[in-house]
């Protein structure tokens, strides 16, 4: 087999990665809770799960990483992605999924800090492009993983009706998807440039300065509230991901259209993503942050407006710009506040606020839309997203020079 790099292993069990563990949600995650029952607050709960383990795993697993090495610690999570898809076919009822999205939860909330951190290990002037060209590499999956999902669904289904045999279907593919990441995932090195260089330091000696870089992680203004900013867009994210495909069946699109709305707008996230990275890497990233949470909280605000296929296809597309634009900056000006050595731990962190929106993200809109409507639910995250751009220039400053030195 031919040999790549380091870096491009890692695009690929990205890509296979988020591939599995977005078609296990989108769009059949509240189509099937749907189909069990649930309401919209039960719904949100469901799909709140799998990112709630993550507030718990993420700054552990990153800080791990910095000690352990990132190549252990990303076959821990490769077992998961390879386990958790099969573990849907036995869910029968609402605690069963949320019990399944938890372990399945596991997964992203280990690899995600930690692939970062290695991107961030091998890289330091072009941080910015190469985080993104990684995120485009699982972007690639996390677009083809609806249109894959809505296709079988729709293969599967008995007349209008999701039955069982189309959900298991659904995941028995997503099951596919996460051995191909995980036999990809141990072909990575045992080592990369950054740990060669570390070999002559102690265990002892290398805890010492984890604590101390955590410490200096937990009390540093920028990382938390550029996180917190993280957070903010996937807390919108996260209420797109779970009400959109309700907001789109009830207005009468198909699944298939369903999802060929929610995979365009991940294909402009994936086209657009590097093209961010770069410019964050010229021309700052606090300024780009700041308009692509403006453009989200338009996209937003206009969902209540749209009453077809052709009206509602441009808010999503506007939506996936808002989150290519923010996320392409978000990490790599976390990396740069940070001192080298501490890169897991600060993209730990960053994970772990980061998940606290994403996961109250369906809750709080679920509550929102089940108390008030979809006209009131959207504008209100919308709105939440420019008070977060009116606040992020004030308590993030540019990062000094050498701190962008790895």
């Amino acid at each position: 087999m031919p040999r790549f790099s380091p870096f491009r292993l890692l695009c690929g069990v990205g890509l296979f990665a988020i591939f599995s563990s977005t078609m296990s949600k989108s769009p059949v995650l509240p189509l099937f809770a749907e189909f069990m029952g649930a309401s919209e607050a039960a719904i949100g709960f469901i799909a709140a799960a799998s990112t709630v383990i993550g507030i718990l795993v993420s700054l552990p697993a990153g800080t791990l990483s910095d000690v352990w090495g990132r190549r252990r610690v990303i076959l821990l999570a490769m077992a998961v992605f390879a386990s958790a898809p099969f573990l849907y076919l036995a869910v029968t009822g609402v605690w069963g999924f949320v019990t399944v999205r938890v372990y399945h939860g596991l997964a992203t909330a280990i690899f995600g800090p930690v692939a970062l951190a290695l991107v961030a290990d091998l890289f330091s002037r072009e941080r910015g492009e190469k985080m993104a060209w990684y995120s485009s590499a699982t972007l690639v999956g996390r677009s083809v993983a609806p249109f894959a999902g809505g296709a079988i669904l729709s293969a599967f289904a008995v007349g209008a009706a999701m039955g069982f045999r189309a959900v298991y279907a659904v995941y028995i593919a997503c099951g596919i998807g996460g051995v191909l990441a995980q036999l990809l995932a141990l072909r990575l090195p045992a080592e990369t440039r950054v740990t060669v260089e570390r070999s002559g330091v102690t265990a002892r000696e290398r805890w010492q300065e984890v604590k101390q870089g955590l410490r200096e992680v937990l009390s540093h203004a920028g990382i938390l509230f550029t996180s917190a900013t993280e957070a903010a867009q996937y807390f919108a994210y996260g209420t797109v991901e779970t009400f959109l495909p309700l907001y789109a069946h009830r207005i009468g699109l198909s699944y298939y259209q369903i999802g060929l709305l929610l995979g365009l707008k991940v294909v402009v996230i994936t086209l657009t993503k590097p093209m961010m990275g770069r410019m964050s890497d010229r021309y700052g990233r606090r300024g780009q942050i700041v308009v692509g949470l403006l453009v989200g909280a338009v996209g937003l605000i206009l969902v209540p407006f749209a009453h077809g296929f052709w009206t509602l296809l441009p808010i999503s597309l506007a939506f996936g710009l808002s989150m290519s634009t923010v996320t392409a900056s978000t990490a790599a000006l976390v990396s740069d506040l940070a001192r080298a050595g501490s890169y897991g731990a600060a993209l730990g962190a960053m994970s772990t606020i980061m998940d606290i929106g994403h996961a109250s993200g369906p809750v709080v809109a679920g509550m929102l839309i089940g108390a008030y409507g979809y006209g009131i639910g959207f504008p209100a995250i919308g709105l939440a997203l420019v008070v977060v751009s009116l606040l992020f220039p004030v308590f993030v400053r540019a990062p000094q020079p050498d701190q962008t030195k790895g």
